[in-house]
This record gives C-alpha cells, structure tokens and sequence, in this order.
C-alpha cells in the first residue's frame, strides 16, 4: 500500500522533532522483542483517523556563509524533503517570531509546487495565538498555531494533512505482477542489478552514487511470470559525494517498500552490513514484506569453500530480525547466478501467500504444546484454544488463548518456528496475534 511522505523541516530548536514525536505516538504501539531492528528518528508511520502516512524528521535547515560544505549540505537536506515529500510541515518558532533564515527557507518551498503547511510551533496558550500573525509574511498562507509539547491544535494540523493526503494520486500497477524492490545503501549495484535481470541497460548505471534520482519502475516477463521492478535510488550526486546525507537513502526506500510485494536487498560484498543496511533491512521486515538478500560484488572477493558460510554467518548476526530471508551471492557485472533471482523472488511471493486450514493448524498446535507446554505465570497455565490464519503478505495467524499476559515472547517464537519447520514460509515475516477469551465464551 502506497503511504503518503509528509516531511518536517524547518531551522535546529524550533521543535521539529518534538512536533514528529508527537504526530507519531498515535501510531507506536509495538514492542519489538528481537535485538537488531534499528528505527532512525528519520522516518515513522504514522496514522489519523484511519489514514496511514509516512513522517520525515529532515533535521535543522542552516545557512552559515563560510567555505565549508554545511551551507550546501544543510540545504540539499531541504532539496530531498522537498523532492520525497507528499506534503510539507515547515515548522517555525512563535516564541521567537520570524528570523532571516525563516525567508530563506520559505523561499525555497514557495517555489517547490509542493502542498506546504506552516506550522507555527510553542503556540503553548490561546492568549499566545496573536503570535502567529507576524507569519503571514512568509508567503506560505494561513499558518496554524500548535504546541508539540502539550499537542495544542495537534487534530487539526493533522486534519489539514489529511485534506492533502486525500489528493495524493494513488499509481496502480497490474495486480497480478509481482512487485520487486531493489533496496539498499547508495552504489551497492542496484541499477546494476536491475541491467543484468533485464539484459539490457535499462537504467543508467555509474560508479558515482546516487546516479538514479528517482525509483523507476519496470516491467519484465520471466518464463510466464510477470515482474514489476522497482529500482530504488541512491541519494548522492556527483557534486554531493562528499555531503554525510547517507542516511537519506532509506527515504527513498519507504515508497517502493510500502508498493512492492519482494523486497531484494542488496548488499556489498566487500563492505559486509552496515548499520545503514539494517535501517533499510528494518524497514521491510517491520512491514511485513518478503524478502531476499542478494549480496552482490562477489565475484571481488578471495574465496575458499568456506568463505559464503562465513559470510552467512556474518549478515545472520548483524540481520538477526531477518533470519528467514534467503540469502543469494552474486554479481551484477559478471551475472553470477543472477538468473537465480526470478525464480527465488517467485517462490517467496508463493510463500507470503499461502494458506493454512484451520484444522492442519490446529494439529500443529496440539503437537507443540507436547512437545514444549505452555507456560505458566503465578500458578495460572496459558491455555491455547485455537489457531486461524487470518490473512497473508505477510502470513498472519490469530492464537485464541485464556489470558494473552501469560504468553513469553520465547513461546510465541518456538510456535513461529514450529510453523516454520511444518510449513516453510520461507522469505517472509510472521505475525502472530493474540486474542484472550471473553467472558462466556466457552472453555
């Protein structure tokens, strides 16, 4: 499902992030128990009243007139807010009023066509709201006074996003193609990657990263299956490589993952995981989508017979969220297995869309639990009733159990693997969901 990108920018200490924080705590409501599954203050979803969004924290806009790089590297932050974003919160201070730099920014989205929303920020009273007039002279239209501290007027700042969001056009794709996403750090290969399937220079490939400005979407037949290929960009240009805006990549990777079915992630071989590649990694796992691991450049390094279990070894510790991802070693220039990838992305599609009866399920439960019974809290045993599969892309299960506090997350994961082990599931998370039996229901 396509999500919406709204971005907050704005200069350091007018409460960007407190604003961010406050938008997306009306979502956060997961405890992730497994180790390695690192969100950036970057990006969030977000949701309001039913409405799903993606929030960008863009980091203060400076301009400090010296020779250094922080006047263009603070700038091209903006120029990828702008470029990425659905809608814009520009967020200022009302306690300080307008400063120079103020204009500077606003002259810079005025002229971006992008939906922009002045937000005037420590708004902390109804008698401070006569601060937000001055603001007026931006340019940028009616602002709207909030506080991100005490969420002053935050439902109708959100309830104006909303009005935007609505516009959004919503790109629609053959439904009965698989979806792939080529994701990953800048010149991991990508665009290499998307050549060699195709076996043609579809996408301009160069050794500078950040070539690929934009996600381009591609199709492609392979032995009667029909491929959508969603070439992610890297962020850097020619002119920007010494900028440490890295961390942008994973905006552009938050659009073709919420669209693709399959996310590739690519890896350097000779650089091994990075902690911006979990970022990445993180993000599809948590969106329940399938997902492969291609490492690429391999044919760069010195091998022995035992140097792809090594490495196996190496992403399996550092991914530890993904160990149910298939990991594939090759190279984009020399096409080394690359043939592999259609079939594997094929079959992991077929794995996040199966289905489980109701009965077989409930065979695999009894047997689990004589294998390992459940536990217990305090004298009280957890009694598991019943287990459905509730939907698929990702395979979702829902346990039908006496009291949901007493299942340890250790027992929910060996029912995750016994589901494994039974079935396969290969390449994409699982989602368990605990329901606790309501009073009269029967035992």
């Amino acid at each position: 499902m396509y999500k919406p990108l709204v971005a907050v920018v704005g200069r350091p200490n007018v409460g960007k992030s407190t604003l961010f924080n406050a938008i997306v705590k009306k979502r956060i409501s997961i405890v992730e128990d497994i180790p390695g599954v690192t969100r950036d203050r970057i990006y969030f979803d977000a949701e309001w009243l039913g409405h799903e969004f993606t929030m960008i924290d863009t980091g203060g806009i400076e301009f400090i007139d010296s020779d250094s790089n922080i006047f263009t590297s603070m700038r091209y932050q903006a120029e990828l807010a702008i470029h990425e974003a659905d809608v814009i919160l520009y967020v200022v201070d009302g306690k300080m009023g307008i400063q120079p730099q103020d204009q500077e920014i606003a002259n810079i989205l005025r002229s971006s066509g992008k939906p922009i929303i002045l937000v005037v920020n420590k708004i902390d009273s109804i008698e401070q709201e006569v601060n937000i007039y001055e603001f007026y002279s931006l340019g940028l239209g009616d602002p709207i006074g909030v506080s991100a501290v005490n969420l002053m007027n935050l439902g109708d700042l959100l309830d104006q996003v909303l009005e935007y969001i609505g516009k959004t056009p919503v790109e629609e794709d053959a439904e009965d193609a698989i979806h792939i996403a080529l994701i990953g750090r800048p010149n991991v290969g990508k665009s290499s990657l998307t050549n060699a399937l195709l076996g043609q220079e579809r996408v301009i490939v160069s050794n500078i990263p950040g070539t690929t400005r934009d996600s381009i979407d591609t199709h492609w037949q392979h032995e009667g299956t029909e491929f959508v290929l969603i070439d992610t960009a890297g962020m850097r240009r020619k002119g920007k490589i010494d900028i440490p805006v890295e961390r942008y990549s994973v905006i552009r990777a938050l659009r073709a993952v919420d669209r693709c079915d399959v996310a590739v992630l690519v890896l350097d071989a000779t650089e091994g995981v990075t902690e911006q590649d979990k970022k990445i990694a993180g993000y599809a796992h948590e969106a329940g989508k399938g997902s492969i691991i291609v490492v690429n450049k391999w044919d760069l390094i010195d091998k022995d017979s035992k140097t792809s279990d090594k490495f196996s070894e190496d992403i399996r510790r550092e991914l530890v969220f993904m160990q149910y991802a298939p990991i594939l070693y090759a190279s984009a220039l020399t096409k080394q297995r690359i043939h592999r990838l259609a079939d594997l992305v094929k079959f992991v599609s077929e794995q996040q869309n199966m289905r489980v009866s109701t009965s077989v399920l409930n065979e695999l439960i009894s047997d689990a639990q004589l294998i390992n019974p459940p536990p217990a809290k305090n004298g009280h045993p957890l009694r598991i009733y019943y287990m459905t599969q509730a939907s698929v892309k990702p395979p979702t299960f829902v346990l039908f159990v006496n009291d949901p506090q007493l299942m340890h997350f250790s027992y929910l994961r060996f029912l995750e693997n016994k589901l494994r082990e039974t079935f396969g599931f290969e390449g994409t998370p699982i989602h368990l969901i605990l329901r606790g039996k309501k009073d009269g229901d029967p035992e």
